[in-house]
């Protein structure tokens, strides 16, 4: 009984953009190319920004200094001075006569302590005044009739660029200022900003986007390599076929190279064993010929030596021939098949028992390894299943895709085995009842051959009300 083949899981944008950032973040040369990519970049925008923006600043605040300076001019040339009287009647400015319009002046004698006297302000002032640091006031003493500007505080706490010019008249200081609101400056320098943060950020994003595609693309040359060598592995294919450039076709003959000489390794070893099993079976078998069937203590005990002999022998030699086989690339036998042949097989062997073996395996679903090694792992666990139960069998393999493994568990609804006894079952030679026929080497040899794989076998208790044991092995989905 088989069922319909897994679906591969769909993946989302989500799914997608968290691969991306893990690419991103991993330690892979896309990663490494990407971030210091990223960093120069980032770092290079952020200094523009900040250059570009400075630099609107300079030129926007020039120009409004130029107006203010102006404004402080046409002060300072047409107000009149005369017997300690200021008069400002021929400075007519609509702006500056409206209160708090955010356009101001201001004319005052500096006492001998540097402050500020009897000043004639503008109508927009109200009551309030300009302050003038001394600082300032020293500074522009230096420059008279010239205008030096400070950043001051307008009556309504407004931010205002402040013009100053120093004059003497009939041997007594006076400055004049102007003043206007600087706010639309400064909102104009944050939208430009802002505005020019927007623009690099989306400079920055959309180059980064093409690194990612530039780096990928150049990149694909050794991910094409990685898949391949993947395949490989699956036993999908044998050797790497696809043409590289020329950097990286060295590596691809050296892979070729490692793979013939990993195949022609693993036939050696084949032969050897096989040559082994020969010469040491027939001896073997003359040994046990030579016993017969005479009584006595001799050679009950050659006769006895010799089937345990035999049986470790044949123990070492396949645990050999699996080892070999785990090793090599390329194997890959379809599970269904297998199990349908042993089921068939149980069923015809333990007909007189009425046991009925339900198994269920992807259509698509293959043992990365030969054919004999799954053969005998399940067969192993199936006909010890079959030896416990009272009538049923069930066989299940699914696929983990994480983990790239197989997962089968053969359970049974027989007595069971108590959890304490989990690892008695394991060791060579051990059984559980003697009333069983049996050598004991069953599921020994079944853990020395997942071992083989790297695989795991654990013993569990079966929904049935028996013993499940649960199987990993090297596994994968065939396309």
């Amino acid at each position: 009984m088989s069922e319909a083949p897994l679906e591969p899981p769909r993946r989302g944008p989500a799914d997608n953009l968290q691969r991306i950032w893990s690419r991103l973040t991993a330690n892979s040369l896309v990663g490494r190319l990407i971030r210091l990519a990223a960093v120069w970049f980032i770092f290079a925008l952020f200094v523009t920004g900040i250059g570009l923006t400075a630099y609107f600043y300079r030129v926007t605040m020039h120009r409004f200094e130029a107006g203010v300076g102006q404004f402080a001019d046409n002060l300072f040339s047409v107000t009149n001075i005369e017997d300690g009287v200021v008069d400002t009647t021929r400075f007519v400015d609509a702006r500056s006569g409206i209160f708090h319009s955010g356009l101001y002046w201001q004319v005052a004698r500096i006492d001998d302590k540097g402050d500020v006297v009897t000043p004639a302000t503008s109508r927009s002032l109200w009551n309030a005044r300009l302050l003038l640091p001394s600082r300032v006031l020293a500074e522009a003493r230096t420059k008279a009739a010239t205008s030096v500007f400070y950043d001051g505080m307008g009556p309504g706490g407004e931010p205002l660029r402040v013009a100053v010019i120093y004059s003497k008249v009939d041997s007594e200081d006076y400055v004049f200022m102007a003043a206007e609101d600087s706010s639309p400056v400064n909102r104009d320098v944050r939208t430009f900003g802002l505005l020019t943060g927007a623009a690099l950020l989306l400079l920055a994003l959309g180059s980064l986007g093409a690194i990612y595609v530039q780096v990928r693309i150049g990149l694909r040359p050794l991910f094409d390599l990685t898949d391949e060598i993947a395949s490989v592995q699956k036993g999908q294919q044998l050797r790497l076929t696809k043409t590289y450039p020329a950097e990286i076709t060295p590596v691809a003959h050296q892979l070729n190279g490692f793979l013939d000489y990993a195949q022609e390794v693993v036939e050696r070893q084949r032969m050897h064993v096989g040559n082994l099993a020969h010469a040491l079976k027939t001896p073997l078998s003359v040994l046990l010929t030579s016993a017969g069937d005479g009584e006595g203590l001799l050679p009950e005990t050659v006769r006895k030596q010799t089937e345990t002999m035999r049986a470790q022998v044949d123990h070492h030699l396949r645990r050999a021939r699996a080892a070999a086989r785990s090793t090599a690339m390329g194997e890959r036998t379809p599970v269904e098949p297998v199990f349908d042949e042993l089921a068939i097989m149980l069923e015809q062997v333990f007909q007189d028992k009425g046991v009925v073996i339900d198994w269920r395996a992807p259509e698509n679903l293959a043992f990365r390894g030969e054919k004999q090694d799954l053969q005998e792992i399940a067969g192993n666990l199936l006909e010890n299943a079959c030896i416990w139960c009272k009538r049923k069998v069930r066989i299940l393999a699914e696929f983990d895709p994480d983990a790239q493994i197989l997962i089968m568990a053969i359970e049974d609804d027989g007595p069971g085995l108590d959890e304490a006894r989990f690892d008695e079952v394991l060791k060579r030679g051990a059984r559980l009842d003697e009333s069983v026929p049996g050598s004991g080497l069953g599921l020994s040899i079944v853990d020395e051959l997942v071992r083989a794989y790297g695989g795991r076998l654990l013993f569990e208790t079966a929904s049935l009300g028996g013993l499940r044991v649960r199987v990993s092995l090297p596994g994968n989905l065939e396309t």
